[in-house]
């Protein structure tokens, strides 16, 4: 068992680190939400006044952030982590952020003798809590190799992408998919509502033909059709729409430096945009159903 440190813990990272307690783990969290610290120390972690001091004995740093900017202020600079950690510290960050940044932070690392991959996730807030998440690494083999054991106590698919950046392109490319089958899932319900069929019923016929998808089959987004999703719930909690269309950008301003067309993930990223600027940033990102419904 590791000791671990634990920097961010927002709807994904809480559900993390406390697994990470379960397996049995030496856990210390750290984040600027004094409640959701409290949680996690109620279950039997350590913390720290800050995010440097949480990380003092550390064998491994996680860290789950919202951007990239969040990930530069936490590692990088005369105050940031990197700074700190002696050298052999594992550093795994999960946070979704431009293949850019993650290799910044990859080269920083690798200057101090730190061994670092990008470790972004995807399973979403239920497979947090369950421990079911798929997280996608770029890095070297052996940091890789290192850190698989830590990870499979928070998901069940690990994934070696390539180099350093590598898990954070797959993971973007996986979300513009995700975004544009969430939208297209969407379209067809309220498209199929509007001529009077049942939104169950039309979900489970596409379910076993050709339009099923993991958008329609394990995170419907309408309201009342499958228990335990967002939809359910009034959209709260799960994958907020800012997050997705945090995304969405990033896989354009790939797209860009990459010359690649992405026509669809395009659309989709103007949706979200769209649907954000109505004021449904803090809403799940399933909540995209709300501009093809009228309540």
């Amino acid at each position: 068992m590791a000791k671990i440190t634990f920097i961010g813990l927002g709807n994904m990272g809480a559900p993390m680190a406390s697994n990470l307690l379960k397996a049995g783990h030496d856990v210390t969290v750290f984040d600027l939400s004094q409640p959701a610290v409290e949680a996690l120390v109620a279950e039997g972690a350590s913390t720290a006044d800050s995010g440097k001091a949480a990380a003092e004995g550390a064998e491994c740093i996680i860290t789950m952030l919202p951007a990239g900017k969040h990930v530069e202020a936490v590692y990088l600079g005369e105050d940031g982590l990197l700074s700190a950690l002696p050298e052999g510290t594992l550093v795994i960050d999960s946070s979704t952020i431009a293949p850019e940044t993650a290799r910044a932070v990859a080269e920083a690392a690798a200057a101090r003798n730190l061994a670092f991959i990008d470790a972004p996730v995807s399973g979403g807030v239920g497979g947090a809590k369950a421990g079911t998440l798929t997280f996608i690494c770029g890095g070297e083999e052996g940091t890789f190799n290192r850190a698989k054991p830590i990870l499979e106590g928070m998901g069940k698919n690990i994934f070696h992408a390539g180099p350093h950046g590598a898990g954070q392109v797959a993971k973007i490319c996986n979300n513009m998919m995700l975004a544009i089958l969430m939208a297209g899932t969407s379209e067809a319900l309220a498209l199929g509502a509007k001529n009077g069929l049942d939104p169950a019923v039309l979900s489970e016929i596409m379910k076993q033909s050709s339009g099923g998808n993991w958008a329609l089959n394990v995170y419907n987004p309408w309201p009342g059709v499958m228990e335990g999703v967002p939809a359910s719930r009034d959209y709260q909690g799960g994958f907020l729409v800012n997050l997705m269309t945090k995304d969405l950008g990033l896989a354009f301003d790939n797209a860009v430096k990459n010359q690649a067309s992405i026509p669809m993930g395009s659309l989709a990223r103007n949706l979200f945009q769209l649907h954000a600027g109505q004021g449904n940033g803090e809403l799940d990102f399933s909540s995209i159903l709300r501009l093809y419904k009228a309540d």
